[in-house]
């Protein structure tokens, strides 16, 4: 299998000039960085002790900041490097104030990219991030004797079972880990099965908190929301800033001043979003570049990366997006953290449990239509409740597991 896998991760390096061609006109590519993918390193490897840590998006790039403050203040550490493979996410440790850290783009896993790859950076210890799992990568660091660990692992059932019908190779792969962190009691189970080195439940490492945030909105903004009434709809994918556009018409009839933010998942689709808003006959204003803002804004559209928690701050009742397609939503927890209510649609499988929890306390609720959701918000505006213990037992909780986590694979290893 590792010779069919070998084969056809080639094939994909091959016809990689076309397909980097169809993304850079998708605006899904670098296009000073993109060589960083076919194994093109500018960056260089300081002299001392290198951590890697890697995942595939700006969630699981999101969800280890509050590590890299930590491993920032550790003077035994000289580098730190983090590899991720979409544009979005490689933005998001710009708004972080890292010395240490570095971002390079994740480059095609071919066995002769790796062994370059890990022979350029030479990491004491690599860390794969919810489920990249890429087997040249972990064959070659296992090979170098570099420890291999997973951290926050998620094993969904469908993922599960595509495993399972390659257990002899994903034996071969998954062995190599020396310890095997699970986000949740649905992964752990997975894990083991699919022989996961030294597999502990921890907890979700999402509940967990950074330290520094910017979370203040342009003065232009705050003064024209300042007399709106404003919801936010974020993380949103194709085809739900639609709905968002429809739901939008429905709240306009029943509520005055209304503004609706929209924050999309990946802003490189902001020209497609914004045309189809105007298409429902919606004024769209984009925060970026920076101009005055029409008094009759129906969307104000966000189109740059690293704003959503100001937004979180300052408007509580959120839309979480990629619920209503099949894509298995988006974390709650970090708009949680900041007294706000969640509606989201009905899928949110990647976050279960953690949906679960917020339904019982009654933080978040499920959507079906426009019609729902529109009713929903309007019962959220009216509503005037306190979430502060909500919010204290997820800090609670996230200071336990970032303790845990970090005292398993930087201390006790």
């Amino acid at each position: 299998m590792l010779i069919v896998y070998r084969f056809l991760i080639n094939l994909v390096f091959i016809l990689s000039p076309i397909i980097l061609v169809f993304r850079f006109l998708k605006k899904k590519e670098d296009p000073k960085r993109f060589w960083e993918k076919l194994g093109f390193f500018k960056k260089k490897n300081k002299i001392g002790k290198l951590i890697w840590f890697h995942g595939a998006s700006v969630g699981e790039l999101q969800s280890i900041i509050p590590i890299l403050e930590k491993l920032e203040k550790n003077s035994s550490i000289k580098q730190i490097l983090v590899t991720s493979n979409t544009l979005s996410s490689s933005k998001i440790l710009n708004f972080q104030n890292f010395n240490k850290v570095i971002h390079q783009f994740f480059p095609i896993d071919t066995n002769f990219l790796m062994k370059k790859f890990i022979e350029h950076w030479k990491p004491s210890k690599a860390l794969f991030i919810d489920s990249e799992l890429w087997p040249n990568a972990i064959i070659n660091l296992k090979k170098r004797n570099i420890p291999i660990f997973l951290l926050n692992g998620r094993i969904t059932h469908k993922t599960f079972l595509k495993w399972k019908k390659i257990p002899n190779f994903s034996k071969k792969i998954f062995s190599n880990f020396n310890l095997s962190l699970s986000s949740s009691k649905e992964s752990f189970k997975y894990l083991k099965k699919l022989n996961f080195n030294n597999v502990k439940l921890i907890g979700n490492l999402k509940y967990s908190q950074a330290e520094s945030e910017n979370l203040h909105l342009k003065n232009n903004l705050k003064k024209f929301l300042s007399n709106k009434n404003t919801w936010c709809a974020s993380s949103t994918h194709a085809d739900e800033e639609i709905f968002i556009g429809h739901t939008h018409k429905i709240l306009k009839k029943k509520l005055k001043n209304l503004v609706t933010i929209i924050i999309p998942r990946h802003i490189e689709r902001t020209d497609e979003i914004k045309k189809n808003l105007e298409n429902l006959n919606l004024k769209v204003h984009l925060e970026e570049p920076h101009r005055k803002i029409n008094p009759k804004t129906d969307i104000y559209l966000v189109n740059a990366y690293g704003k959503t928690k100001s937004f979180y701050k300052n408007f509580k009742n959120i839309f979480l997006g990629g619920s209503l397609i099949q894509h298995g939503g988006q974390n709650p927890l970090e708009a949680v953290r900041y007294g706000c209510s969640i509606t989201h649609g009905p899928n949110v499988g990647n976050f279960k449990e953690i949906y679960e929890f917020l339904k019982k306390n009654k933080i978040s609720f499920c959507i079906k239509d426009h019609k729902s959701l529109a009713n929903k918000i309007l019962v959220l505006f009216e509503r005037k409740i306190s979430s502060k213990k909500i919010q204290n037992r997820i800090k609670s909780t996230g200071d336990k597991i970032l303790k845990k986590t970090y005292y398993e694979i930087f201390i006790k290893r």
